[in-house]
């Protein structure tokens, strides 16, 4: 489930996987800040990086389905020429092709749920890639949700909470600016409405 092809295979399955609206806790956190260079990491269809384009970032979008960048770059250019000339599309697996040290004035990884040693060492990199007074913005599902009705992955080593990862930074590089569990409404798959939380971590690289 974590592999290329298996990413490959679920965009294949269906003409459209996600909502294709920017996720809710990228537009809270970024919607102020004055548009830099952005890392959107696990892109999918492109919701989030356009939303950013769209706001003048220059972003660097990577994905490791070639069916969802393919998706996200039609998506873009729907948009318009401006908004697609100021993102850059990239394969590439970032647990094996790290992102450049220090690059990006936003890294965004919004529900990248992997087991946990993986986990770890994507975001230590995620978080070497932020440059400085740059920030980081790291967005999961809740191990709570485990107890709603939504039916969420039954993988609970693979949900964290916002200061699980927060823990695993360094303070004397990094200010935690939220760790929080956020609730969110949503319709469970038998139409009843439901509460989930985000686990929302924001950080500023001093």
């Amino acid at each position: 489930m974590f592999t290329e092809v298996a990413w490959e295979e679920r965009y294949r399955s269906a003409p459209v996987v996600w909502s294709g609206r920017p996720n809710r806790q990228l537009v809270a956190e970024v919607a102020g800040l004055a548009p830099g260079r952005a890392l959107d990491v696990g892109c999918g269809e492109g919701a989030d990086a356009v939303w950013l384009a769209q706001r003048g970032w220059r972003v660097t979008a990577v994905d490791i389905s070639t069916v969802a960048l393919a998706r996200a770059a039609a998506h873009a250019d729907a948009a318009g020429g401006e908004v697609a000339g100021r993102i850059e599309w990239s394969h590439a697996d970032l647990r094996r092709q790290p992102p450049a040290a220090g690059a990006y004035d936003l890294v965004s990884a919004q529900f990248m749920h992997l087991p946990p040693e993986q986990r770890r060492e994507l975001f230590t990199r995620l978080a070497d890639a932020v440059a400085p007074g740059g920030r980081l913005l790291i967005v999961g599902h809740h191990p709570s949700d485990l107890w709603t009705t939504v039916h969420r992955m039954h993988y609970p080593e693979m949900m964290f909470t916002a200061e699980q990862v927060a823990a695993e930074l360094d303070p004397a590089r990094f200010e935690v600016l939220a760790a929080q569990a956020r609730p969110r409404s949503v319709v469970d798959p038998d139409g009843r409405d439901s509460t989930v939380h985000d686990a929302v971590l924001l950080t500023r690289r001093r």
